[in-house]
Parts: structure tokens; C-alpha cells; sequence
């Protein structure tokens, strides 16, 4: 037991029969003297060594007893913990066993709680290759020691009542390996952490009230693939750097939705070693990130952006983590919650880990990370980061470097059947939350009913969405073109439609893309500044009039020009009336909002993106003009009509097919209020009886330069 190594201290501490009475022994290293207080009555008990204390009194029976611990400073009166029977029960146990516990943070982790009448914290680790496992935190000056925590049968769980222990105390466990050696490890289930680079977890507790529960209710009113769904990417500590949770509460909300997205993607979340990083190498993943406050606070950002109408995203890492050696790597001695096999465990791309999806426990733990996010912190949606990296065995592996699947293949059958339960499971506990799936492949029903099997003979993957990362790469490859070989590269833009109903898609203009040397969006765009700037909210009137949902990743809804700092976000200054080019930014911003403005208001750009039915080309060949026409029609036929012209030239009285109505202008990014030149008055246009494009009736329009126009039904 001094050791760290005995699985169960409860037989050996405590009060206990034999004969002659009652054996009361404890371990208390440091302290001088320890005395038994029961009844109003006080008994010393023999110093043993090495801070064992004990002595057989003469009971009957074990009384309600508190120990008197002598210390250096003076006496302490503390109740025992190893009086107390455990505090987890045999259900939760079970449930760990089978991996089917779906509110495993309220088993596993610290708890604060009154146990026996005694108010203290549970403390409940699963370390199952483990010798002994400890506490020690700020409570005990970090020697474990005299708090051995004890082993509950088979189910690799290791737990501990320790009394007078409170919200705000930092602790770790003191993990003894097989081999016998000794490691301190952070919580993985730690609720809160201390601020990195500090790593210790914090006992926390929820007092947090809710006041959204307008928003939980309506919420899954219409499923996602058929509302409107626009969304901004924030990544949390850069976007105002300096604000905490409840400070971009004050500006965050009111922000969006002046833009009128209908949701935030906010990255990173979960605690992470490095706060200038996405967050993708998660440390803690029941903590948000103490950077900003505390788990409440963000509760409290949470509850606002919903107020304001606003769902929540946030980004998750199921795929892999850190080989960090106070976290979970090797976490008891021993490969846990990565796999056994070094191949499968380690991660070639990115000096990481990867989980053992097949094995139950860890399973568990990433399906109830889903829906703790969901249920404690009322999360709208969780976009699932590499997937691509998660289903295949062979992911960036040469061969003799991965094992085929029992069929021979290389499909991962494991992580398979993670998220198809992941997927479920939220779907099942969670109405009206979506789980959204970056997957770079082409890899078959990734928005598919897990229940619904493919040619492939997988079942879906169960997820409400998927970036269409194809979309990304192509369009953007198009745009980046002069516009003299814009029409050698046409196929770019309109490929996307051969595949756009496979999936249900989010067209994304993601933190990836505004990095690592691409620049930002329109950066990208070739030309002078007008140029680019015309180029770019061409390009978006385009990408919110295709088919699929749609996100932008902060500041590029002003366009900024240098890539995205950590250390300095986006260059808010741009939009500062005192800075010259001011209007240049502010209008693109303009487009921006009302983009989304028009969007909510037109069903037909959102209500069928899933549906063949809701999209008819005009004209996708006119590679020549390098102009794009198309229709997107609502649940009562009623149309939009948008029209793309990516030359610098204006073009006259240009010709398309269209039903015999009249149509109304209602967004033009050529317009002058958003720094365009303005050349086309926004008056009504008939039709006529002149066919064209296989249609009985044509419109002729004329096509501003470098710009994108809707016009609608009068």
C-alpha cells in the first residue's frame, strides 16, 4: 500500500471486527498523532511507521467516527473516507462493462456530492492494467499517499470518496504501472483543468440556469437538410483575442446576427495543450477550454447565442490524441485508449494516437464525449474533424504498414461501428441536434441511415451532413484562375452537381483554406483589388445559390487579405471608418449579410438542397462566357434564378431560358453599396416567347462584370 500498488486499501484502512474488538487503522503520512472521535469519546492510536496509524479498541460495534489528524500546524478533525462504502453503484459498473453508458461523466470523474452524510467529491478513474491508483492535488500537497483509491471487481474502475474535498480543488491521479513504476496522469474525465500550460484536472460542479428552452424546443421543428443552415466558423480565443466566454457573449451573438447566420461552428472547444491551434489535439475532452472561464461560462455564451436565435456548432476529435505523458497516452502503464497494435495506434500524419474504436470502454467514452457536449452544454451540432483519417486502415500508409479487415479490405470495421453508434445515440437522446462529417473521401453513405445498407454493403453512416470538401477544392481552384483561362477549367464549377445529391452537403470556406500559405479567400482571387474583391463576392453569391448549406470561416466575410493569427485574429481595423479603404471591406461585409438575409427569406435556395427536383441548369456549358445559369425551385415550384458572369466584362442583352414569368433582381454583387460598379439598375425583366436553352421562354439580361445575380418571381 505505501507502495501505490494495492488494489484494495477499504480491507486494510479504516474500521474493521477482529478479535477483541474493532481495528481502526489509517494512513496519514506527515502527521505526529491520529485519534479516534466517536460518541464523545477519544482514543489514540499507535504510530506504526511510516504514517500508519492503528489499535484495536474495545467495541461491539463500528461507530460513527471521525479521525483527529496532529500535523505540524495543529489538530484537524476529518472525516475517514475509508469508512464509507463505495460510492458507485452496481448499474453504472455494469454499464461501463458492456460500454453502454451513456451518461458516463456522471459516473466516472470527480463528482462533488454527499456520500454516507458526509459532503466531500467522488473520485472514479477506469484504469484497468493498473497496479494502484492515488490522489494527490492541492488538497494533500500532492502526495498521494494516504489516498489509494480501490479497485471495484472487474470492471477496471478505481474509486474513492475523499470528504471535505471541494469544487476548485486541483488534483491528479498517481497511476502505479505494471511494471511498478509511477506516473501522474490528469482526469480523463476531468469536467474542468486548470489554464495550460498548467495540466492538473479541477473538481467542478454545474450551477448554472438555463434560459433557452424556447430554442431546445423548436429547434428540430424541420430537419436540418430542409431549413436554412448558414454558418459562421469562429475560432474562440482569436476572434476578439482577449475575451472571455462571458465577454464574447456581450458581442459575439449580436454580431452574427446582424450578419443572419443561423449558426457558429466554434473551434476549439475541448481543453487542449495549444491555444494558437485549432484544438485538434484534445488533452481533456469533458473540460471546455479554461482559457476563456469556466465550464459554466460557457454555458453562459452558449445560452446567449441561443437568445439571439443563434445555433451552436462546435468542432470534435473523436479520431485521435496527443502522446502527451500526463494525459492519455499509455494512460495505466499499458496501450488503453489507443490501439494494442503500434501500427493501428500511431497516427502517421499527425505524431498522434489514434483510439481502439473496437474496444468497448473506449467506445463508451467517445459516445457519451457526443452526448455530454449535447446534453450539458445544449450544443446544436458537432462537426466530426478527420474522418476520412478514422475509416480507413490504409489512411496514409504504405503497404506492410496496416493490417487488412477480416474480409481482406481496407475499411476500419471498428470505427464503423463508433460512428454509427455515435450518430444514433445522439439522434436517439438529442432532438434536433445534426452531426456533420469532415470526409475528404468518397466514401458511401456518409449521411445514410445506419440502418439503411449500400452497394458497398455498409449500412450509413448515420450523419445529418458532410463537407463537400470536392466543392471546396474545386471551385476555388476556378476562381483562382485569370479569367481568360477560367473557360479551359469551367468543368470545376459545375462537376459538383454530377455528385450534389449523394450526400447532404455544406459547401465550406473553412479555417483550413485561410492558412498554412493559401490566403485568405481573396487572396485568391486573381487581378486588382477591385478585381478580387468582385471576384469574391461573385464567388459567394454563387456558393450560397448552390446546392447544399454553406460556412465561412471569420473574417472572410470582410474580406480580409492576410491569412488567419492566432495571436491577432481578424483585422477588425479594415473595417474602421478612420482607414481609407474602409467601404472596400465594409461592403463585402454588406453582401455577406444580406446574402444570408435573402437566403432566409427564399425557400427555394434551401428547402429541397437534397432533392434532384429542387435544381435545373439553364445553362452549366458556356464556358466561353465563363458564365454559370441555374433555377432552384421551393416545395411549391415557385423558382430563383441565379446567374454567375466570372469575366470583367459586362454582357449585354445575354440571352437564357427561363419560365414565362417576370423577374425582380433581389441581390446583385455588382452592386455599388457593395463596392461594385453598379452598372445594372435593379428593375423588373419579362420574359419573352423566344426559346432558348430547351425552354419554350428566355430572358435577356445584362450580366454585370465579375458579379452573381437572383432574381425572383414578381
Amino acid at each position: 500500500m505505501l507502495n501505490g500498488a494495492h488494489h484494495d486499501p477499504h480491507s486494510l484502512l479504516g474500521a474493521h471486527p477482529e478479535p477483541g474488538g474493532i481495528r481502526f487503522t489509517a494512513l496519514r503520512p506527515y502527521a505526529t498523532a491520529v485519534a479516534v472521535v466517536a460518541n464523545g469519546l477519544r482514543a489514540e492510536l499507535k504510530d506504526e511507521a511510516d504514517g500508519l496509524f492503528s489499535a484495536v479498541l474495545p467495541l461491539t460495534e463500528i461507530p460513527a467516527y471521525r479521525l483527529a489528524v496532529t500535523y505540524d500546524d495543529g489538530e484537524h478533525t476529518v472525516d475517514d473516507p475509508y469508512r464509507l462504502l463505495p460510492s458507485l453503484g452496481e448499474l453504472d459498473l455494469h454499464l461501463i462493462g458492456e460500454g453502454r453508458h451513456e451518461e458516463l461523466w456522471k459516473a466516472l470523474g470527480s463528482r462533488p456530492m454527499t456520500h454516507g452524510g458526509v459532503t466531500g467529491t467522488r473520485f472514479a478513474v477506469w484504469a484497468p492494467n493498473a497496479r494502484g491508483v492515488r490522489i494527490a492535488g492541492d488538497f494533500n500537497y500532492w502526495d498521494g499517499t494516504g489516498f489509494p483509491m480501490r479497485s471495484l471487481g472487474s470492471s477496471g474502475v478505481w474509486e474513492l470518496f475523499v470528504p471535505g474535498v471541494a469544487e476548485g480543488t486541483t488534483y491528479k491521479y498517481e497511476i502505479t504501472r505494471g511494471d511498478g513504476s509511477r506516473g501522474m496522469k490528469a482526469d480523463p474525465m476531468a469536467r474542468a483543468t486548470e489554464i495550460p500550460p498548467a495540466t492538473a484536472s479541477v473538481v467542478t460542479d454545474s450551477h448554472y440556469t438555463w434560459t433557452d428552452q424556447e430554442w431546445l424546443a423548436r429547434r428540430g421543428a424541420t430537419p436540418v437538410h430542409r431549413a436554412p443552415f448558414s454558418v459562421y466558423e469562429v475560432h474562440l480565443a482569436s476572434w476578439r483575442p482577449g475575451l472571455s466566454y462571458r465577454e464574447l457573449a456581450e458581442q459575439l451573438p449580436a454580431y452574427v446576427k446582424e450578419l443572419g447566420f443561423t449558426h457558429v461552428e466554434l473551434m476549439p472547444v475541448a481543453e487542449h495543450p495549444f491555444g494558437g491551434s485549432w484544438g485538434y489535439q484534445v488533452t481533456s475532452y469533458y473540460a471546455p477550454t479554461s482559457r476563456l472561464g469556466s465550464p459554466d461560462d460557457f454555458r453562459f455564451l452558449v445560452d446567449a447565442l441561443h437568445r439571439a436565435g443563434i445555433g451552436v456548432i462546435m468542432d470534435w476529435v473523436p479520431a485521435h490524441f496527443p502522446k502527451d505523458d500526463w494525459a492519455l497516452a499509455r494512460f495505466d502503464g499499458a496501450p488503453l485508449y489507443e490501439h494494442a497494435d503500434p501500427n493501428r495506434a500511431e497516427h502517421p500524419d499527425w505524431g498522434t494516437l489514434e483510439f481502439d474504436f473496437g474496444r468497448t470502454e473506449v467506445r463508451n467514452f467517445l459516445v457519451a464525449n457526443a452526448v455530454y457536449w449535447c446534453e450539458e452544454f445544449h450544443i446544436d451540432g458537432l462537426r466530426v474533424d478527420a474522418v476520412a483519417s478514422m475509416l480507413y486502415l490504409d489512411y496514409s500508409r504504405e503497404g506492410g504498414e496496416w493490417t487488412p479487415n477480416i474480409h481482406g479490405g481496407r475499411e476500419n470495421l471498428d470505427a464503423v461501428a463508433f460512428l454509427q453508434e455515435m450518430n444514433a445515440t445522439v439522434y436517439r437522446r438529442c432532438p434536433g441536434v445534426v452531426t456533420i462529417a469532415e470526409e475528404s473521401t468518397a466514401w458511401d453513405g456518409v449521411t445514410r441511415a445506419t440502418h439503411h445498407v449500400g452497394p458497398t454493403g455498409f449500412g450509413g453512416l448515420g450523419f445529418g451532413l458532410k463537407w463537400n470538401m470536392g466543392w471546396m477544392h474545386d471551385s476555388l481552384g476556378y476562381a483562382a484562375h485569370e479569367p481568360v483561362h477560367r473557360k479551359y477549367h469551367h468543368h470545376e464549377m459545375t462537376f459538383s452537381m454530377v455528385y450534389a445529391y449523394s450526400e447532404n452537403y455544406v459547401l465550406p470556406i473553412s479555417h483550413d483554406e485561410v492558412v498554412h500559405g493559401k490566403g485568405a479567400l481573396v487572396s485568391k482571387m486573381p487581378g486588382d483589388w477591385w478585381q478580387q474583391r468582385a471576384t469574391e463576392r461573385a464567388y459567394l453569391g454563387f456558393m450560397w445559390a448552390h446546392p447544399g448549406k454553406q460556412l465561412l470561416f471569420m473574417g472572410q466575410e470582410f474580406a480580409q487579405g492576410a491569412e488567419w493569427s492566432h495571436e491577432h485574429g481578424p483585422d477588425w481595423w479594415l473595417l474602421d471608418e478612420a482607414y481609407p479603404a474602409a467601404a472596400d471591406h465594409r461592403g463585402v461585409r454588406d453582401l455577406v449579410r444580406d446574402l444570408n438575409a435573402v437566403y432566409r427569406d427564399t425557400p427555394a435556395l434551401w428547402q429541397r438542397d437534397t432533392d434532384p427536383g429542387g435544381f435545373a441548369w439553364i445553362d452549366g456549358g458556356a464556358a466561353e462566357d465563363n458564365t454559370f445559369s441555374f433555377l432552384r425551385f421551393d416545395a411549391d415550384g415557385s423558382p430563383l434564378l441565379c446567374v454567375s458572369n466570372f469575366s470583367p466584362v459586362v454582357r449585354e442583352n445575354y440571352r437564357l431560358g427561363s419560365p414565362d414569368v417576370v423577374w425582380r433582381p433581389v441581390l446583385n454583387t455588382d452592386d455599388a453599396r457593395y463596392g461594385g460598379s453598379g452598372v445594372v439598375a435593379a428593375e423588373p425583366v419579362k420574359s419573352e416567347p423566344v426559346a432558348a436553352h430547351g425552354r419554350s421562354h428566355s430572358v435577356s439580361l445584362t450580366l454585370p462584370p465579375l458579379a452573381t445575380l437572383w432574381l425572383r418571381p414578381s
